[in-house]
């Protein structure tokens, strides 16, 4: 990991070969599997070393590799993606997000949430909608958040953005985006035009989760 650090990829990939070659279990040969995919040059090769890591981390199957598992059906979703399989990539996202309780909390658990989200809104079937549940609310908020951004509206993005970017579609997840979403509108930093999205996209999720409308 020091020789990856310092931007020596020929010799991290050797030293982790090294590991995998020398690891005596299957709990090892998961960890080096996991660090041999940073270094592939294929999509194939990536997902073959994708897919070794958590085979190796199903024959473990105890305590030390339950808080891996969002991670690595992340990466094996990646994996699908650039080889063009939108459906297994949503496939491996959706456990993803089953399984995303189990990392431990602190910014790894927030980058795997994100991570699950971004996955799940780029391989989505049409027919599922997105990862948020309403096309209509994520359409709207991207919308928003690329006007926001433009212009650097630091306040509002430093609301919405953590409750878009980790809503994965449960209902505490999108009382949190409702409920960040009335605190910008309630504050009306925004243009008028800006304002309306907002309360557009309120109402949807109110509508959705069947709750009463915050006065």
């Amino acid at each position: 990991m020091e020789a990856e650090a310092r931007g020596e990829s020929e010799e991290a990939r050797r030293l982790f070969q090294l590991a995998w070659d020398g690891a005596v279990d299957d709990y090892e040969a998961c960890i080096a599997a996991h660090y041999l995919v940073r270094h592939q040059t294929t999509p194939e090769a990536t997902l073959r070393w994708n897919q070794e890591c958590l085979d190796r981390a199903d024959r473990v199957g105890d305590e030390r590799v339950r808080g891996f598992y969002a991670s690595l059906y992340v990466n094996m979703g990646r994996a699908h993606r650039e080889l063009g399989d939108g459906a297994a990539a949503y496939a491996y996202y959706a456990r993803a997000a089953e399984r995303v309780r189990g990392v431990p909390e602190g910014d790894y658990g927030v980058w795997n949430r994100f991570a699950i989200v971004e996955g799940l809104r780029e391989t989505a079937p049409s027919a599922a909608g997105d990862a948020q549940g309403s096309r209509g609310v994520a359409m709207l908020l991207a919308g928003l958040l690329a006007k926001l951004c433009a212009r650097a509206e630091l306040k509002a993005l430093g609301l919405i953005l953590p409750a878009y970017l980790g809503d994965l579609g449960s209902a505490e997840d999108r009382e949190r985006l409702r409920t960040t979403l009335h605190m910008v509108h309630a504050a009306r930093w925004l243009p008028a035009e800006e304002q309306a999205v907002l309360g557009e996209a309120i109402a949807a999720l109110t509508e959705e989760a069947g709750a009463p409308a915050i006065a």
